[in-house]
């Protein structure tokens, strides 16, 4: 008999202390999962993989908008946004050296991680919308990236920390409308 252990994203999020609860996988139900608006009954939701459910979302979008130009979209440039991602993501290497007022966090990797790196840092950094008042800089190695964050408030150096280089790459708003601009073609990553 197959146990799932979990606990609830709500409690987690309210920052209530909760105890893992065990759940029987064979009386949970699996029908009660959020469907896909194309998706006929009884068939499969889950596009499989998050690039390709990424891409998926996007061109649903794009096939309902009348306004949109085809002329200019460019879906294949979303893809290679996405391939950078996942390059960064599961395949670089980051090692954390602490400020006093925050982080310079080294982000390395090899073969194509290298350019991801470079175009990750370069874009996601360079206007940084976290909802903090805190400074970012990146300096291009041979193997990745410096990455520089800071803040004029000393006591932020142990959130940034937390974070880790990872936690701050994802913050901010930009990721969803950016991912359509691209593939409109309203921008280059």
């Amino acid at each position: 008999m197959t146990k799932i252990f979990w606990i609830s994203a709500a409690a987690l999020l309210a920052g209530a202390q909760t105890t893992a609860q065990v759940m029987d996988h064979a009386t949970m139900n699996h029908g009660a999962a959020v469907t896909h608006p194309d998706a006929a009954p009884g068939q499969p939701t889950e596009a499989g993989q998050s690039a390709y459910a990424a891409i998926g979302e996007v061109a649903r979008i794009m096939l309902a908008d009348p306004q949109t130009d085809w002329s200019h979209a460019d879906v294949d440039a979303l893809r290679n946004h996405l391939v950078d991602m996942d390059n960064v993501t599961m395949h670089a290497a980051v090692t954390m050296s602490r400020l006093p007022n925050g982080a310079l966090f080294h982000v390395t990797g090899a073969g194509p991680t290298i350019g991801s790196i470079q175009r990750m840092t370069r874009s996601h950094f360079a206007e940084p919308d976290v909802g903090k008042e805190w400074t970012m800089s990146v300096q291009p190695t041979s193997g990745g990236a410096d990455v520089t964050v800071v803040s004029a408030n000393p006591a932020d150096a142990a959130e940034i920390a937390g974070l880790g280089f990872f936690g701050i790459l994802t913050m901010g708003a930009h990721h969803q409308p950016h991912h359509l601009m691209m593939a409109r073609g309203m921008m280059r990553h």
